[in-house]
């Protein structure tokens, strides 16, 4: 197996992270992902490796975590989030591109998919886009759930700082 050299590493004040993300939308449902030791849920994507398009990355990361076939298609966002998480500060730029998993969308079971990826476990669920459903899962970035409730017309790029 080729080393991975994914765009992630400390700085003397924090950590760097490169992170695509799929906005995966299918009849009122979003996918969230829940890693087995986070009290949050995230859009499913991943790291981005040296080197690598970030909508070739994205294609990988959902094949490697949902073990399908993803289409990937136009980017709706861009981001700069500073965050702190288990006593490290974070600066991560993420890309966010809009996906469909071709046959695949909500059918009643919670989770709708788990998988093992990295040395985690990792639970995938439909949830409302409309609703407080979000909220209450946590979905982070915070600024996340009122942009699936509204996505813009064309990209946009948004900042948002967590830490204060």
């Amino acid at each position: 197996m080729t080393e991975r050299h994914v765009l992630s590493f400390p700085h003397p004040q924090g950590r760097f992270n490169y992170r695509v993300a799929a906005v995966i939308i299918a009849d009122g449902h979003v996918l969230v992902c829940r890693e087995d030791d986070d009290a949050y849920c995230m859009l499913p994507g991943g790291r981005v490796e040296l080197g690598e398009h970030s909508r070739i990355s994205l294609a990988r990361e959902v094949e490697e975590e949902l073990a399908l076939q993803a289409e990937v298609g136009a980017m709706i966002a861009t981001s700069e989030s500073f965050y702190r998480r288990d006593d490290e500060d974070f600066h991560e730029l993420g890309f966010f591109y809009a996906v469909t998993l071709p046959g695949h969308g909500p059918d009643g079971r919670s989770p709708w998919l788990k998988r093992r990826d990295e040395g985690h476990d990792l639970s995938f669920f439909w949830v409302p886009v409309e609703g407080t459903a979000l909220e209450d899962l946590n979905l982070l970035p915070a600024w996340l759930p009122a942009f699936l409730r509204n996505l813009p017309e064309q990209q946009i790029h948004h900042v948002h700082d967590e830490r204060r």
